[in-house]
């Protein structure tokens, strides 16, 4: 009996892809990402069992964090970091991802990051003998919604 296997045309397709950020009432088409990552890790308490040598894990909650690469043609994130040292008040934002790659059958994925706070970023730069600039934003989240899911593949249950 042959293996079930996915079909190549099911990956999603690296660069179809859409990002927005929202600030305020200011929602930006973030266009010149170069790539993008938000992930979460667990954090974990070990837990001592009765009768057992071994030590149980338990989960107790969790930590958000984005990082990701731009062309440096946006002063969006130079704002907020000046807005800070004047006014001490910190500027927290949403962000939208889209993955949707019509040749998968995979579909659509659209996952919100709430409460989004950048980390620190550059404030000028240059580059004499490069092709382009760019520039990496990170930063932490402290919520995601995740309102549209890819399908499950035809072989997967």
């Amino acid at each position: 009996m042959a293996a079930i296997t996915m079909k190549g045309s099911d990956a999603v397709s690296a660069s179809l892809a859409e990002c927005y950020v929202t600030i305020g009432d200011n929602r930006y088409n973030f266009m010149q990402m170069i790539n993008f990552e938000a992930s979460i890790t667990k954090n974990k308490t070990t837990v001592p069992i009765l009768g057992q040598t071994g030590r149980g894990n338990k989960a107790n909650g969790w930590k958000g964090v984005f990082r990701g690469k731009a062309h440096y043609n946006q002063s969006v994130f130079r704002t907020l970091l000046m807005e800070y040292k004047e006014t001490g008040e910190d500027v927290y934002f949403d962000i939208l991802i889209t993955n949707n790659d019509p040749a998968s059958e995979a579909g659509k994925q659209t996952v919100i990051f709430t409460g989004c706070n950048i980390d620190g970023g550059i404030l000028a730069a240059f580059d004499a003998e490069g092709d382009y600039l760019s520039e990496e934003i990170t930063g932490t989240f402290e919520d995601f919604k995740l309102p549209e899911k890819f399908k499950v593949l035809s072989g997967m249950k």
